[in-house]
């Protein structure tokens, strides 16, 4: 009986194919550094939330240092090599890396504050689970059910988790000017901001921070229309709607109700 529990056991053991996992590892550096940086800027995170491994405000700084790294790290993957031409600086502006690199640049001379790394672990969770099933394949297909079963999770929530992210990147401009009034930050925040957001606004490839600014729209003239709400609501909600607008970038407009 034991025999069969300890052949069984072996068997498991040679299913893990270590040796194709180490040679992932060498063929992809880069990309399982991305990974490894991802997972410690999530446990710096849970540091500054329960800060069991010491300083929560050290804690909270590394994880906008870690997400500095992954910006650099693929901003290097995306361009290549640095130029300096007017064609590569325009390139490197419309990349979403560069614009969380530049998230990261300006929280970094702020006083802490919790919501400012909640984009920055969602982003970790998202990109990590989807590498973390690439290195269980690697390794075989039949490794770690419990981690796939995670992953499996997260990527089935991976819409909503795009959403809050924008939802929180829109939620941080009234922040920032908070943060002022509250002697945390300097004068110039909310405006450096302003240009993080209009640039995750006309980002190419990650159309939600877009879609949320006409979500909240919907949500806001919807409100304002019934009956029942206040008349000073109803105008406080209209104002906000026609502020945002008119700070929208011009060459995209906010979307249209119809």
């Amino acid at each position: 009986m034991s025999d069969t529990a300890e052949n069984s056991s072996s068997t498991g053991s040679r299913r893990l194919n270590y040796e194709a996992l180490r040679n992932h590892i060498i063929t992809h550096k880069i990309d399982c550094g991305l990974w490894a940086i991802r997972i410690l800027s999530i446990v710096f995170a849970v540091g500054y939330i329960i800060p069991v491994f010491g300083s929560a405000q050290n804690a909270y700084y590394k994880v906008l240092i870690a997400n500095a790294a992954i910006s650099a790290l693929r901003l290097h993957q995306r361009l290549g090599r640095v130029s300096l031409s007017r064609e590569f600086l325009a390139e490197l502006l419309i990349e979403d890396s560069c614009h969380y690199l530049f998230y990261s640049l300006i929280f970094l001379y702020v006083t802490p504050f919790t919501l400012v790394i909640l984009p920055i672990v969602l982003f970790s969770i998202l990109h990590a689970a989807s590498y973390s099933l690439t290195l269980l394949d690697t390794l075989g297909q039949n490794s770690w059910w419990g981690a796939r079963l995670l992953i499996s999770l997260v990527e089935f929530q991976s819409l909503n988790i795009l959403r809050l992210i924008a939802f929180t990147e829109i939620v941080l401009m009234p922040c920032t000017v908070l943060l002022i009034l509250m002697g945390k930050a300097s004068l110039l925040i909310p405006f450096i901001y302003y240009h993080f957001l209009t640039q995750r606004y006309t980002s190419r490839r990650n159309p939600y921070t877009r879609n949320m600014f006409h979500e909240l729209r919907i949500l806001f003239e919807t409100t304002a229309a019934k009956p029942s709400v206040p008349g000073i609501i109803r105008r406080a909600l209209l104002a906000i709607v026609s502020f945002t607008c008119k700070l929208a970038p011009p060459q995209i407009q906010v979307p249209q109700q119809h």
